[in-house]
């Protein structure tokens, strides 16, 4: 999944350069696939942390941390959704 998000971050670098609408097209859906593969495995990582953090105070921290992880792959998601079907030229 790294590397997805790594290959998606370069893709979209070198499309900066080239406009391709095709290569914007393939960054999006490869990108939706990543963050959605991301989401699912932030959300496990949550559970398993919160499982092993028995304090209020940690399990607080992780609670917050987690939701703002979540959070970050949504928006991410859903920029890309925009751009999956946005208008194009």
């Amino acid at each position: 999944l790294i590397m997805g998000l790594i290959g998606v971050v370069i893709a979209s670098i070198v499309n900066i350069f080239l406009g391709s609408t095709a290569l914007q097209f393939a960054i999006s859906v490869i990108g939706i696939a990543v963050f959605i593969g991301l989401t699912a495995w932030d959300t496990q990582t949550i559970k398993e942390q919160f499982a092993e953090n028995f304090g209020a105070e940690s399990q607080q921290k992780l609670a917050v941390f987690g939701a703002f992880s979540l959070y970050l792959n949504f928006i991410n998601i859903f920029q890309l959704l925009l751009n999956f079907t946005g208008e194009r030229e």
